[in-house]
């Protein structure tokens, strides 16, 4: 069994030997000239003017290029500083990073109103028709030439800055909960105790920290969304939330079916947020008790060894190659597992080049730690499965980009729910159930939140009070009556709301696409797993429409939604009847 001070460590060799070493310098200098490489290309084709098929696969062939070139060089300055926010060195090597990629930023708004002009049979363009397409929407939101260079320059020092502040200062604070300082992921950590009073202690005292970083914070919020309304307006989009549908590759509709097929669900979650509140002893949840476990104190312990064997034995059940890709991401060092104070919270995958992947989490030993890891395996079974595709054509929209990590986690939550005893189904099945919660309940008080944010934003800052009544107001509008306590600062606790917008909606459309997946799997058997391969390295060539007709799917549809939903309906009801 292994300890907490065993959990791994991510190995970053195969990336680099350090900062100041040649293979480093070497990567950053190639980097630099594919850049300037475009540029020569671009003076030589007379780019911005019309043009023909040669230069198209040329310069094409460029941008592949550099974000071949980029994808080292980002995961490693990442993986620096998102687990050690005290590592100045990384800090300011990544700053360098980022004005290198400055070079190529200046170039996009060139490049994207060429693309516009260019006829995709004319030039041949195969699958990177799709960025034709998307070029010619984007060329209608466009500022001058000057204007998005300027905006690019200037977002290092304004949007970007803010975006790094936030994650620098909330990956550095701590609380003391019960005489014990300790970092903020391990105090969020303290939301799964099973004891009530360690809960709400950790809960006070996470609260106390975050109003004691409040006015930071709040400015982070307040400039990121401030830089970002100023640019949508100015570029002529009809609000805040339109560009990010076009960059997930979904229509208003069908973000609209699904939405309303979630919020027709609210009273069967409430109905779920109930039966956990009797298993709890209580009338109602407190918001200390979302996460809290309920079940058999004496249940499986899943400790690192035993989640690393569970998971790609039960894998191996749904697909070979994505169990050899979790035995070897194992293997060789892929994930960094220990929670520890200059971490950044939460868990997330990343692609390092070549299919392979890095993986960052704070493992606990519960089920719910096995699933994430599930959960991050199968992104990184995505990583792989686009490894075949040329750089341009492996960047999804974020609404796919969920697809494998949710085929992963149900594939192993339902293997779990049949390889433990029935007294702890329960526990099974509650994890389940709470992440699922969080995906369709929460994330849609997220996206209420950012909508009323980006309205008021329009007008002027907002103060850390406002920021935490609209949170609250947010939560109401969800999650109603079923808590009696919410958490006012939430805005604070999500990085998703610093850096991008409306990071929320994709998840919820990942988890339901995801269902609807695995139900045609259980229909189909083994011969799904072809087909999902093949969608999973489409992902960056297709809108999310055209892959879900593929499985006759029907995003605009709310009965489509509704299907996914009724995955989760059935879970409550067993839940229900479990803690009666």
């Amino acid at each position: 069994m292994s300890s907490v001070a065993e959990l791994p460590r991510w190995d970053l060799s195969p990336l680099f030997s350090g900062l100041d070493t040649p293979d480093f310098q070497a990567a950053w200098d190639h980097l630099q000239n594919r850049i300037r490489w475009l540029e020569t290309l671009m003076s030589r084709h007379g780019v911005g003017q019309p043009s023909d098929k040669d230069a198209f696969h040329q310069i094409i062939a460029a941008l592949n290029d550099i974000y071949e070139a980029q994808t080292p060089l980002s995961a490693y300055l990442y993986a620096l500083t998102s687990t050690d926010a005290t590592d100045q060195a990384a800090q300011a090597k990544l700053s360098e990073y980022e004005s290198l990629l400055l070079q190529m930023q200046r170039l996009r708004p060139r490049l994207t109103a060429w693309l516009a002009t260019l006829e995709p049979a004319r030039v041949e363009a195969g699958e990177y028709k799709i960025l034709i397409e998307e070029a010619q929407v984007q060329a209608q939101h466009m500022m001058s030439e000057p204007e998005e260079i300027l905006a690019s320059e200037l977002s290092l020092s304004g949007g970007a800055a803010w975006a790094k502040l936030h994650g620098n200062l909330t990956s550095l604070i701590t609380a003391r909960v019960n005489g014990e300082e300790r970092p903020m992921s391990a105090v969020r950590l303290l939301a799964m105790n099973p004891d009530p009073a360690v809960r709400k202690a950790a809960y006070e005292a996470e609260l106390k920290a975050w109003e004691a970083n409040e006015v930071a914070i709040a400015a982070a919020l307040n400039g990121w969304k401030g830089e970002q309304s100023t640019l949508n307006r100015k570029r002529g989009w009809p609000d805040d939330l339109e560009p990010t549908l076009r960059q997930n590759r979904i229509t208003r509709r069908a973000l609209a079916a699904m939405q309303a097929a979630m919020v027709e669900s609210f009273p069967m979650w409430r109905r779920y947020f109930r039966a956990k509140a009797r298993a709890l002893g209580k009338e109602r949840l407190d918001w200390w008790d979302l996460f809290a476990p309920i079940g058999s104190a004496g249940g499986t312990r899943w400790s690192w060894e035993a989640g690393q064997r569970f998971i790609v034995e039960h894998l191996a059940a749904f697909s070979q190659a994505d169990a050899d890709l979790a035995a070897r991401a194992y293997a060789e060092r892929w994930i960094d597992a220990l929670p520890r104070k200059g971490k950044v919270g939460g868990a997330y995958c990343m692609p390092i080049g070549g299919g392979k992947s890095r993986i960052l989490t704070n493992y606990e030993e519960s089920f719910n730690g096995v699933s994430t890891m599930a959960h991050e395996l199968g992104h990184a079974y995505h990583n792989h499965c686009l490894a075949a595709k040329p750089a341009l054509l492996r960047q999804g929209p974020m609404t796919l980009a969920e697809t494998a990590s949710i085929m992963n986690e149900t594939i192993i939550t339902e293997a779990a729910l049949r390889a433990v005893p029935e007294a702890e189904q329960v526990t099974i099945l509650e994890g389940n159930l709470q992440d699922a919660a969080q995906v369709v309940v929460d994330i849609h008080s997220r996206f209420l939140f950012e909508q009323w944010v980006f309205e008021k934003r329009r007008e002027r800052e907002l103060s850390p009070s406002e920021f935490k009544e609209l949170m609250l107001e947010a939560q109401a509008a969800t999650y109603g009556d079923a808590l009696a306590s919410y958490h006012p600062y939430m805005w604070a606790v999500k990085g998703h709301y610093y850096g991008i917008d409306f990071y929320n909606y994709p998840y919820a459309f990942g988890l339901l696409f995801g269902l609807a997946l695995f139900k045609r799997y259980q229909l189909e058997g083994p011969d799904f797993v072809a087909q999902y391969d093949d969608l999973l390295a489409s992902v960056g060539t297709h809108p999310a429409q055209e892959l879900a007709e593929r499985f006759g799917f029907d995003l605009e549809d709310p009965g489509f939604w509704a299907g996914g939903l009724e995955v989760l309906a059935e879970r409550v009801m067993r839940f229900e009847g479990l803690v009666g």
